[in-house]
């Protein structure tokens, strides 16, 4: 016998974005999104994850509250205030207000097993003046109901989320309806949290349908598991072959190597090694716009990040004048501590990748500082040849790990994706996190020495960057359960 739907309803006050997390949860543009009150003119279900067991869990988007001070003064003049609202019929067109909350409260009270009340906190409990009245219209409905902090802002450090979210936990204490306060922003959520609200809400559905919602719950976790197992594919992918990739010098490079000693600089030579180094930038920047691409289809987004990192990327090229050396040193000490012998091995006159060139996306958690030297050259058995040294391939880690957080918080209900600036407490947390595991990287870069296989190569760095990328989450979101 298939067991009934489970379902949640969404209800705000109107213009807090109800619509637009229903359009993250459910990875689809469902709905309406406008910055006006009264989107949303009926009560309709999406079904938000279902099993092979028959088992469904559905999200109710409904219409907002509106004037809740009006409506509060009205249920109080009655007995049984809400039998009453929900029984008189006001003309939908001359009281369009009123009648839209006649929708949301009809939902509650006939659909939800439980109901997620959206705030903004981007504002102060204490300025909410709708607060405290739909709450009490909430209350008179009595059931349970779990607090999702919406429109929080940019990520910030969890100590300073978790003010806010103690802040909301105070102002809301003496309703006894509500279970739970969880941050859920539409636009930055992160999947780690939407695991948390599942947790919440299994303690609070009456036990018969908790076997139900525990085979929901894994369904929905291995869905996100997947994603995050595909995304970390994808980030290793170009790296690996990155690591792979070289380029023969050219034959005159020698005679520029010897140059150095004597003082004699080779203006051909340096060219023809600059081409070769710039074939292998335009390889790296082809891998890097298709994993991007495919990170954001991972995630349910739209949008193409083609088009924004193909022009900080246009410029791959190698320099004839290398960067300053100090500042290299202060970069990849982020990621080590301490590369002081940075560009020992490399060739006279050094090759540079200059800034405001491949730090933009490549390394856009570096700032615009650019990567110097990240070239250098490799004596085999035949001729030698370039290639990216291993102090550039840890700055492709930090850069993947910092583009894969950034695409895990954005939400699709904010529209296609944009790469913005990275908030400034990630960059020291991820390379904190890639500098723990410096080692184990240095491990597989050594991988390079014999027949270099790519394939091998991402098949060892996937795992570490999926045992980084848990860190990551856990930093950031410490109270949400890590799958």
């Amino acid at each position: 016998m298939t067991a009934p739907a489970i379902n949640l309803s969404l209800i705000a006050h109107t213009n807090v974005g109800k619509t637009t997390l229903a359009r993250t949860l459910l990875g689809s543009d469902v709905g309406e999104v406008r910055d006006e009150a009264h989107t949303t003119y009926e009560a309709t279900s999406y079904r938000l994850v279902e099993t092979d067991e028959g088992d469904s869990l559905l999200l109710w988007d409904t219409p907002g509250f509106g004037n809740s001070a009006r409506l509060l003064n009205r249920l109080k003049q009655h007995g049984n205030p809400i039998g009453w609202f929900l029984s008189a019929v006001w003309d939908r067109y001359t009281d369009r207000a009123f009648w839209l909350t006649q929708v949301a409260v009809r939902n509650v009270r006939d659909e939800a097993d439980v109901i997620l009340y959206l705030v903004n906190a981007s504002e102060l409990p204490e300025d909410a003046g709708y607060l405290a009245p739909e709450l009490a219209v909430l209350e008179w409905i009595g059931k349970p109901v779990i607090v999702l902090l919406n429109q929080t802002g940019k990520p910030r450090p969890s100590e300073e989320e978790l003010e806010d979210e103690t802040r909301w936990r105070n102002a809301v204490k003496q309703w006894t309806v509500i279970r739970d306060v969880l941050p859920l922003d539409a636009f930055a959520r992160c999947w780690v949290q939407e695991l948390s609200l599942f947790s919440a809400i299994a303690k609070v559905l009456p036990a018969e349908t908790v076997p139900s919602f525990e085979r929901l719950t894994r369904r929905w976790e291995a869905r996100r598991e997947r994603q995050f197992s595909e995304a970390m594919e994808a980030l290793a992918q170009p790296i690996a072959r990155a690591a792979c990739d070289n380029a023969p010098m050219p034959e005159t490079s020698m005679l520029s190597h010897l140059g150095k000693f004597v003082g004699v600089p080779q203006k051909e030579d340096k060219k023809a090694a600059a081409a070769a180094v710039r074939d292998m930038g335009e390889r790296l920047k082809k891998d890097l716009l298709e994993s991007a691409e495919r990170l954001i289809a991972i995630h349910d987004l739209k949008g193409h990040a083609a088009q924004e990192l193909r022009s900080r990327l246009e410029d791959v090229s190698a320099t004839q004048a290398p960067i300053d050396e100090h500042k290299a040193a202060g970069i990849f000490g982020l990621v080590s501590g301490a590369l002081s012998g940075l560009g020992a091995d490399l060739m006279s006159g050094g090759l540079s990748l200059g800034g405001g060139m491949l730090v933009g996306a490549v390394l856009g958690a570096l700032g615009g500082a650019g990567v110097a030297k990240g070239v250098n050259v490799v004596r085999g058995a035949k001729a030698p040849v370039l290639r990216w040294d291993e102090a550039f391939l840890d700055a492709l880690v930090i850069s993947a790990l910092m583009r894969y957080l950034a695409v895990a918080h954005f939400g699709r209900g904010r529209g296609e994706w944009r790469e913005g600036e990275y908030p400034a407490f990630w960059l020291e947390i991820v390379t904190q996190s890639v500098s723990n595991r410096k080692m184990h990287l240095a491990r597989i870069w050594k991988h390079r020495d014999a027949a270099c296989s790519s394939e091998e190569i991402g098949a060892e760095l996937k795992p570490v960057l999926e045992a980084i990328a848990r860190v990551l989450l856990r930093r950031l979101h410490p109270r949400s359960r890590d799958a």
